[in-house]
């Protein structure tokens, strides 16, 4: 990625500073290394053909399919013919916070937020575009482009503007084979933010169900109904994640980066972790993170 807004620091990707979404085409003729990244990333595959490998498996590739990480998830690409990929990345901070209101929103909620968590799918989320819908997504991508050279304190609104069209797109061709038709009961989304603020609190079913002045029991199904998952297992999906940025980005024990996400017992956080990145936290931590410095006052 030379003369890209996207940084390798050995295994690891990440933006550099004041950048927030960035598009370019990449081709990979044989195979691109094993790494993670910083960022959300969506690649669209334009031609070519290839094996895509992350911790949820093994997917041949084709003009079409689209493949969407959230932040922490490891991949690479395998036996590629000529693979072009029209990558997408945009950072975290801003699905946070410009981006907040797409939780609200039934399509653009399942392809962010609750998707790439359920069915076992550990952080990664796959589709296909047919033919009017990849013609589409490719607009929208140059458009991003095009601003590559401009200032984003002049342009932040087309940037967000194009992402969100490039989104809308992915989430109806994910909607369609999903089969999503009714937004999430708004409870749901009260308990996510609620699991969501303080991840590292000793959290229980009855604990958030009495929070939401639900009956448990109703609080597992209409959450299970949303999401694919109750709403511990979604949390622990949080917590997984969290841990990840944070082995990434600093040299804390790991012991205490489990207790920061509310796994204060040691074995049980290592079990929780490998589960979901099919690494332990050691081994993550050793292939993807680069030298940083523990937070001051650590």
């Amino acid at each position: 990625m030379v003369d890209e807004p996207v940084r390798t620091e050995g295994t690891l990707l990440h933006f550099v500073d004041g950048t927030i979404v960035y598009a370019g085409p990449h081709v990979h003729v044989d195979s691109h290394p094993v790494h993670t990244h910083s960022f959300f990333e969506v690649a669209l595959v334009l031609s070519g053909e290839g094996v895509h490998h992350s911790q949820a498996g093994r997917q041949r590739l084709t003009a079409g399919d689209a493949v969407l990480l959230r932040p922490g998830v490891w991949h690479e690409y395998e036996d590629c013919d000529d693979l072009e990929i029209y990558n997408c990345c945009f950072s975290a901070d801003l699905v946070r916070r410009e981006l907040a209101w797409t939780r609200e929103d039934p399509l653009l909620g399942y392809l962010l937020w609750t998707g790439p968590f359920s069915a076992q799918r550990r952080g990664v989320l796959s589709t296909h575009l047919d033919e009017e819908s990849f013609a589409e997504a490719r607009r929208h991508l140059d458009g991003l482009r095009s601003l590559r050279d401009q200032p984003i304190g002049l342009h932040r609104g087309e940037l967000i503007g194009w992402l969100s069209l490039y989104l809308s797109c992915l989430a109806r061709a994910v909607a369609e084979r999903d089969d999503l038709r009714t937004q999430a009961h708004p409870a749901v989304l009260d308990a996510m933010r609620l699991l969501e603020a303080d991840p590292a609190r000793q959290w229980t079913l009855t604990d958030l169900a009495r929070a939401l002045h639900l009956a448990p029991g109703y609080l597992v199904r209409i959450f299970k109904s949303a999401t694919g998952l109750p709403p511990m297992a979604y949390l622990s999906r949080h917590r997984v994640e969290l841990a990840a940025v944070q082995l990434l980005n600093t040299d804390l024990p790991v012991s205490r980066i489990g207790e920061s996400v509310g796994w204060p017992d040691q074995n049980y956080f290592a079990r929780r972790f490998k589960s979901h990145f099919g690494l332990s936290a050691s081994t993550y931590r050793q292939r993807f993170n680069t030298p940083k410095l523990s937070p001051s006052g650590s």
